[in-house]
């Protein structure tokens, strides 16, 4: 995505360490995508966030810890989910013995990384409605 593009809307929510909070951080972006009516690839957001909040929660929030989605909707139609935690550590595809989340997320968005903070990282991944 051009850097240069500012987001029109911006939503975020705070999770507690929960497994329950992967279900309602998928309803928050059901609701939030829809609202905007960019929701041609609600089906990829929704697999991909479900996968970033699941790796926050095993590996990225220590107890007594939350997460935070946050969703961006650019004017192009472009959406944005970013996953932040502050566990240690990278997330990555290659190394992880247990699941494929991030295998899923590759495939499916557009765009997807990781960045570091302090503590922790965001994990982010991008699509554009229309594309694929």
């Amino acid at each position: 995505m051009n850097p240069t593009i500012q987001a029109a809307l911006v939503r975020e929510r705070l999770y507690l360490r929960s497994p329950r909070t992967v279900a309602a951080a998928r309803q928050f972006t059901r609701d939030t995508v829809h609202a905007w009516g960019v929701d041609e690839r609600l089906d990829d957001v929704l697999l991909c966030v479900s996968e970033l909040a699941a790796n926050a929660l095993r590996y990225g929030v220590p107890p007594g810890r939350g997460y935070l989605l946050r969703l961006f909707g650019f004017e192009d139609a472009t959406v944005r989910a970013e996953v932040h935690d502050s566990g240690p550590g990278r997330s990555r595809i290659a190394g992880r013995p247990h699941g494929r989340g991030l295998t899923l997320v590759e495939a499916l968005a557009d765009d997807w990384g990781v960045v570091g903070r302090a503590p922790g990282k965001i994990v982010w991944c991008e699509f554009r409605n229309g594309c694929r």
